[in-house]
């Protein structure tokens, strides 16, 4: 409530100040993050990379108080807040009675553009992880299914996520995670990288179009969601599709990346050894 009566310019500023200081305090992740900086822009200088670092961790910081005061806002407040791009995108996808895949990473302000997506378009699933501590387990769940939008947990979540997508229902989905298992290997920042394979398992199991969604900030408070070109599966469903429209999506998601980098959690360690077993074709 408190959050809500704050003007978002003094939001956004108190968000960055608490990034600023959690990038001091938490050394550990600050050194994941400017390894993993260093290691996917070669050409720029270690000043370079700690600015970005430091945007990273401001980002960070804004996106958690933002994301709770958005939640806190009226349905007419949250759309005054957001401006969309690509929407013809959703409509076409949608026409297809497949149901739409739509992937993105932790960039941005991925959870406030589901939130926002029950209201321009209709409600959707979101895949996601449930969290160790159960008291903001709850809470961000709240936050998530505020305008209608679903959430389905990765354990035992498959059944779920095809009957949605049956009944032309929209399902939302991370791509930028390290997994142990159910990965295939790709290039991201042309390192590889182990990505989850269910992507591109349910859209040439079922068919249905993946949409690139991205959320951006833009000044006095408000946000711009994209919606980009579907992406194509590849000609060739033989054993390397997975493999192939795998990294097709990652490509998506680096391109926007490298355009603003102190949007993406740098700070996760994404890129590990070994490399994943390879996963079988979608049947």
């Amino acid at each position: 409530a408190f959050l809500r009566l704050m003007p978002i310019t003094a939001v956004r500023a108190c968000g960055g100040a608490l990034g600023g200081i959690v990038s001091v305090v938490d050394r550990f992740h600050r050194r994941i993050a400017l390894e993993n900086l260093a290691r996917a822009f070669p050409s720029r200088s270690a000043e370079e990379c700690a600015l970005v670092c430091g945007g990273m961790f401001e980002h960070f910081g804004r996106l958690l108080l933002e994301l709770i005061r958005f939640s806190s806002l009226t349905r007419e407040e949250m759309l005054a807040s957001v401006e969309v791009e690509g929407q013809e995108h959703v409509r076409q996808a949608y026409r297809q009675g497949k149901g739409v895949l739509y992937f993105t990473g932790h960039f941005g302000y991925w959870e406030i553009q589901a939130i926002a997506f029950a209201l321009h378009a209709e409600p959707i699933s979101v895949v996601a992880r449930p969290l160790d501590n159960p008291y903001l387990h709850a809470m961000l769940e709240q936050i998530r299914t505020c305008t209608g939008n679903s959430v389905i947990y990765r354990q035992g979540g498959l059944r779920r996520v095809l009957r949605d997508l049956q009944s032309n229902r929209g399902v939302a989905m991370l791509i930028d995670q390290h997994l142990h298992s159910d990965a295939v290997s790709v290039e991201f920042f042309n390192r590889p990288a182990a990505t989850t394979s269910a992507l591109a398992a349910l859209a040439l199991r079922t068919g249905a179009p993946v949409i690139p969604v991205f959320a951006l900030p833009l000044p006095r408070g408000r946000y711009r969601l994209i919606y980009d070109c579907p992406v194509p599966p590849p000609h060739d469903q033989g054993p390397n599709a997975i493999r192939e429209f795998t990294q097709r999506c990652t490509d998506v998601l680096e391109m926007y990346v490298r355009r603003d980098p102190h949007l993406w959690l740098w700070m996760h360690r994404r890129w590990r050894d070994p490399e994943p077993a390879p996963v079988e074709h979608a049947s």
